[in-house]
């Protein structure tokens, strides 16, 4: 049975998210789960979660923890990374909005996720260093943010097979279900783009085209006010989007910036309290510690994730079609070769086989290209050590470039690299 181990296993709710799933396949019965984390007491307490939730499933699988990352990898089958690296609320979102750029989440692009990237990217790629040693036919399942980034970068500096997974296509396609009144199981959709503005290029009820019904249900003020910008975006560039409203805000310049118009479209600014961070990570611990202290049994409930999933198909050879990130290696033409892409994929017993999309309607390779800009130049960032093309990272991003002139962009990201001189 696989080895499996998780890189980043002291996150709070990720890692029993993921646990829940791969304990509720029996195909992946008798696994070895290898739970890897550089904070020793998250990680031994997430330890006895998991071990305790294998108890009181029933299910056979073995698990241990540690603080040796190489320890986790020897010999995985697969490994899943869900990482965080130095990220500070006061730096990745609270420097640029002293400078006027209000990031509504900041990991993907925009000054945030270009800084984050330099953090994180590189201890991925020592992540992908060590599997090419000592798992060189493992798959590397990506969570870690930001995910364009992170996964262009590894496919250009390593051999490692490896695919970023996300929720934001199948909990899109969910709702936009509720939209139309529809049961999840009666949609079908193709969807494409890059993680985070992936186009659902068709989405259908019951083999009919659903556009006209998503289109009218924008009348219901309700539907629009719990996704404005998303209704908005469709309304002017013709498709639906797969990231959140709150989210999509950042990736353009048409949402942000001046108080009213965040207002119009229902965008609170972003409110730093490095303190409500650490008090909520605090209560979330509390509430495992109770739960091991009771008798009650954990029970599994499986979520929407991908990991699990993929994993099982590989196990078996059941067929699967998932939407995760790969190389655009001619899958999406108006797209840049070699960049990240998000497209439809089928899995089975060899590995992940990339669809071929095509070209995307050109309104919407032209909004992604904008943030493929970014990525690109925070890639050289990354794999040349160039601060320089950080700086021009941001100077291309869409929400940054409209709000700032170049002079306070780059003092900006200079404030941004001294407060974090370790890692930069």
């Amino acid at each position: 049975m696989p080895k499996i181990a998780i890189i980043g296993a002291g996150s709070v709710v990720f890692t029993r998210r993921l646990v829940g799933d791969l304990l509720s396949f029996p195909s992946l019965e008798g696994s070895h789960l290898s739970l890897m984390d550089v904070d020793e007491q998250r990680l031994a307490l997430i330890g006895r979660l998991v071990e305790k939730m294998v108890r009181d499933s029933g299910v056979v699988a073995t698990v241990d923890t540690t603080l040796d990352r190489r320890r986790a990898l020897d010999g995985a089958d697969y490994v899943i990374t869900t990482i965080r690296v130095g990220d500070r609320d006061d730096v990745d979102r609270g420097i640029p909005q002293r400078f006027g750029v209000d990031q509504a989440v900041g990991d993907t692009i925009g000054p945030g996720g270009v800084i984050k990237g330099l953090r994180t990217v590189p201890v991925l790629l020592e992540v992908c260093r060590d599997m090419e040693e000592l798992c060189p036919q493992a798959w590397l399942l990506n969570y870690t943010n930001p995910m364009a980034i992170a996964c262009w970068a590894i496919g250009d500096a390593t051999s490692t097979r490896t695919v970023g997974l996300c929720h934001s296509v199948q909990n899109t396609a969910q709702r936009l279900a509720e939209y139309i009144g529809a049961p999840p199981e009666d949609i079908s959709h193709w969807t494409a783009g890059i993680n985070h503005m992936a186009w659902f290029l068709r989405f259908e009820r019951d083999g009919h085209d659903a556009y006209p019904e998503l289109r009218a249900s924008m009348d219901d003020q309700r539907n629009y006010a719990r996704d404005s910008v998303r209704f908005e975006v469709m309304r002017q560039f013709g498709y639906f989007v797969s990231e959140s409203s709150r989210h999509m805000s950042e990736y353009t310049p048409y949402f942000r910036g001046a108080r009213t118009r965040m207002e119009d479209f229902n965008l609170a600014p972003f409110d730093v309290d490095a303190g409500e961070r650490e008090q909520r990570g605090k209560a979330h611990y509390a509430a495992i510690q109770r739960e091991l202290e009771s008798d009650a049994p954990l029970r599994l409930v499986r979520t929407n994730e991908y990991a699990a999933y993929i994993i099982d198909s590989m196990e078996t050879g059941t067929t699967r079609v998932v939407n995760v990130n790969v190389r655009n290696d001619g899958l999406i033409t108006n797209l840049p070769e070699g960049c990240c892409v998000e497209v439809p994929c089928v899995v089975d017993r060899l590995g992940v086989h990339p669809c071929h999309v095509g070209e995307l309607p050109a309104q919407c390779a032209a909004l992604i290209q904008t943030n493929v800009n970014v990525q690109r130049l925070a890639v050289k960032a990354i794999l040349e050590a160039d601060r320089e093309a950080a700086v021009h990272a941001v100077m291309l991003d869409p929400l940054t470039s409209s709000i700032l002139p170049l002079a306070d962009i780059r003092a900006m990201v200079e404030e941004m690299f001294a407060a974090q001189p370790d890692y930069f």
